[in-house]
């Protein structure tokens, strides 16, 4: 079960790099749109694209941030505790994370369905069919769900198994220091 979160960790780091890539590659075009209206040409649609890049990355970036330990967690109480008062509290986060990551991610099918049963677009001068955009986006949420229910089933075999310092060191809170 490790060996397959460190392959899900691995995935989860190239597709933060992608999302990332799709983030500096709105930019520059945003650069670009900025820089060519000084000179009287502007290619429209930046904000559009610019929100479609921010929605898609933000969506696959969570499987990251979820594997990289790095989602806010108030750790007030789980300071105080002990090894498994801790890993209890961590349990108890993934299944709250977890569940919540499948009801984004199911409730996501309605809004994509409807774009295409009703081949709706953005109501700009692009006109983007909006099943794309939404396509990746709802894409990014399945991952992310399938990642977080991948990582409670594994803080629940390690709970169940008492390794509390293996959940500590893979659903835990990120010890920086």
């Amino acid at each position: 079960m490790i060996k397959t979160f460190l392959l899900l960790q691995r995935i989860n780091e190239w597709l933060a790099v992608l999302a990332g890539g799709l983030l500096l590659l709105s930019v520059l075009v945003t650069l670009y749109d900025v820089v060519a209206r000084q000179i009287g040409h502007s290619m429209g649609g930046t904000d559009e694209l610019s929100g479609y890049a921010m929605a898609i990355a933000t969506s696959w970036g969570m499987s990251y941030t979820l594997t990289s330990l790095s989602h806010v967690r108030i750790d007030l109480l789980r300071t105080r505790c002990q090894s498994m008062g801790r890993s209890m509290l961590d349990v108890i986060a993934m299944l709250a994370l977890a569940g919540t990551a499948v009801v984004v991610a199911y409730r996501v099918w309605p809004v994509l369905a409807k774009s295409i049963e009703n081949s709706s677009t953005a109501n700009t001068t692009l006109e983007t069919p909006l099943w794309i955009p939404q396509s990746l986006w709802m894409a990014g949420w399945l991952w992310f769900a399938v990642s977080a229910v991948f990582m409670l089933v594994m803080v629940l075999k390690l709970f169940l198994s008492q390794r509390f310092d293996q959940i500590q060191q893979h659903a835990g809170i990120r010890d920086d220091t």
